[in-house]
């Protein structure tokens, strides 16, 4: 008891009081201990205390009946801080019938706890002092705030789905009404025909407007085009989904959404006390995201000067819908490239007016090339400025030297920084004709310095962005060409990739935080070396360029990764990239300065498990590199 005295005497509950007088409360409260993943609050218990955190670290999650549905954490409490806030309302006698948090949320342990139980009883006779209600009154104020903020800031999000909608809206205003209907004893004809008239993707089949079953285009196309033994006098019954998964008409736009993503569906009859009253579908919740979209599109292509930079902001809006509506990430950042190479054209497209306004023309080709995120097509805030320019043999280069700067002062404009290194084509190092190029990879090759092998590293994550494309074929010939005498340069590459080896977290998981390493840097220990690891093998094997999903699938077509170890290695770096995407956003949003760096201490179970099996599969990719050398 003399230990636990020493470490809470100063905690506001016990402080201000005379030892005699805490030692007589401390004899009330309990001294508990747990495992990991112990349950400490169970969210079918009454509460008759609070817990203050001795050492360790707990999650207060949402409890779920259904154990195939993710678990959602809403905070993580760590030593020193208190938990059991929300059953503060029935000490005080003032809390509604049926309405207590506890009953859905529970709180575990997510490494070994030690903890202080103490009950309301201690904090009955305490209650006259003014400094413990202000430190109640301060923790409850800080959850509620963390509440208002969260809530704040999904409105926020919702509301950029549809212009002034809000989060509320319900499916049973974006639904499709009335239903396309057939039964299942109609033939396979019938449906195909209703289909053909009223243009729908899907016929829900009813009887007496009850829901028995639904048949979509791919359905047709699955079972009825390429099954010989399928006739179209068949019956519906013989290539319906029976029983489809269905949602009320009173569910939000949100509960919609996670249904078709989570499984993996494009069509949700709604029903409404049993009877079918309406069919929504992806592309029905997508609309509005998309309208949004076009509209981003079309102020793009139109912006001047004046306009450009408000251009991220609008972009800026669709990377949150997209990471709100949890669209999977690859697709998310696949998305926002897009919108983002729209934008860079249309400043190149400015440069060259500008320029033509001037006097100044060219008749000579040449090409614009992202490097960097951007040319890996992982951008969805806006970073330094990455790229190069080519032009062909006999071009004038002071005409190419006025267009690179005014590109650079248009993408400035547009909220590009400068790259601190200045990778460039403003400088003369990182814009040429064919021969210049030529000349740097060749020496890049012939003299493997690791300042070379940085400048090759980051050109060889380079993507085709604007320009001739008969060039760029020239370019690529002349590039390959260089590397196919490189077995020096590939063998120093590799080299300095050992000295960068993904971390792994071999031991179980129960033992992370007794780790001396609680955290990682996700971008330079994860997805550098993963990146460099990929460009190797895929220039060891004649792909110059290509994002890394690319990459990867051209590596499987020659035979270099098996479509298993493909797999994994795609679903690792996915993983990856949410957490890494999420954490900078969240950054963002909080106007936090941006990191790279992920504390453990921040991850569910789940996601530290995720992690480790991530970092394992990328680990083995490296591997096989090493394996050349």
């Amino acid at each position: 008891m003399e230990k636990i005295y020493e470490s809470v005497k100063f905690h506001p509950i016990f402080r201000g009081i005379e030892k005699e007088e805490a030692m007589e409360l401390l004899t009330l409260c309990q001294l508990r201990n747990y495992e990991k993943l112990n349950i400490i609050f169970h969210a079918d218990k009454q509460r008759e205390g609070l817990l203050l955190l001795l050492s360790g670290i707990a999650e207060v999650y949402v409890a779920s009946a259904n154990t195939s549905h993710r678990e959602e954490v809403l905070e993580v409490v760590q030593t020193g801080e208190m938990i059991g806030f929300s059953s503060l309302a029935d000490f005080l006698g003032v809390s509604k019938k049926d309405q207590r948090v506890d009953q859905i949320v529970e709180v575990r342990a997510i490494e070994e706890v030690e903890a202080l139980y103490i009950p309301f009883s201690v904090f009955a006779k305490r209650w006259d002092d003014k400094d413990l209600h202000d430190y109640l009154l301060a923790q409850v104020s800080v959850r509620l705030k963390d509440v208002y903020v969260s809530l704040a800031e999904q409105v926020k999000l919702a509301r950029q789905f549809g212009e002034s909608e809000t989060m509320v809206v319900r499916v049973q205003d974006l639904m499709s009404s009335p239903v396309i209907s057939v039964t299942s004893k109609d033939t396979i004809k019938t449906v195909a025909e209703k289909m053909t008239s009223h243009r729908t993707s899907s016929v829900l089949v009813t009887e007496q407007e009850r829901l028995t079953g639904i048949i979509t285009e791919q359905d047709l196309i699955s079972r009825v085009i390429v099954n010989p033994t399928v006739s179209s006098d068949d019956t519906a019954s013989k290539i319906m989904t029976a029983s489809p998964i269905t949602i009320s008409r009173f569910a939000y736009y949100y509960d919609a959404l996670s249904k078709l993503i989570l499984n993996g569906v494009k069509h949700l009859p709604v029903v409404d006390e049993q009877k079918v009253v309406g069919v929504i579908t992806l592309s029905d919740l997508l609309r509005k995201k998309n309208e949004n979209m076009v509209k981003t599109i079309q102020r793009i292509e139109s912006a001047n000067e004046e306009t450009m930079p408000e251009i991220k902001q609008e972009i800026y809006g669709i990377v949150a819908t997209l990471l709100n509506g949890k669209v999977p990430i690859l697709h998310t950042l696949d998305v926002v490239t897009t919108l983002y190479d729209r934008l860079v054209e249309q400043c190149i497209n400015l440069a060259v007016s500008n320029l033509k306004k001037q006097g100044l023309q060219t008749t000579h080709s040449f090409c614009f090339f992202q490097m960097g995120s951007s040319g890996r097509k992982e951008q969805f805030l806006l970073t330094d400025q990455d790229h190069f320019l080519v032009f062909e043999d006999g071009g004038d280069e002071s005409y190419f030297t006025s267009l690179s700067h005014e590109i650079v002062r248009l993408l400035g404009l547009a909220g590009y920084a400068k790259c601190k290194g200045d990778m460039m084509a403003s400088n003369p190092l990182w814009m040429g004709s064919i021969s210049q190029w030529q000349n740097r990879v060749h020496n890049w090759t012939l003299q493997s310095t690791n300042q070379n092998l940085l400048l090759a590293q980051n050109f060889f994550s380079y993507r085709f962005m604007y320009g001739n494309s008969e060039l760029y074929g020239e370019f690529e010939k002349t590039i390959k060409e260089q590397l196919s005498r490189g077995k020096i340069f590939y063998y120093r590459l590799t080299e300095l990739e050992k000295e960068n080896q993904i971390p792994l977290l071999e031991h179980p998981i129960r033992a992370i935080f007794r780790l001396e390493r609680k955290q990682v840097d996700m971008k330079k220990e994860v997805l550098f070396p993963f990146h460099h690891s990929l460009q190797i093998l895929s220039l060891l094997n004649g792909i110059l360029s290509g994002t890394p999903v690319e990459r990867i699938e051209k590596l499987v077509e020659k035979k270099i990764l098996s479509e298993d170890f493909a797999k994994d290695i795609k679903l690792a770096f996915s993983g990856i990239m949410t957490v890494y995407v999420k954490k900078r956003w969240h950054q963002h949003e909080r106007e936090e300065p941006i990191t790279s760096t992920l504390q453990f201490s921040h991850l569910t179970s789940r996601e530290k498990e995720e992690l480790m099996l991530s970092l394992k599969t990328l680990r083995e990719l490296q591997n096989v590199v090493f394996s050349y050398f």
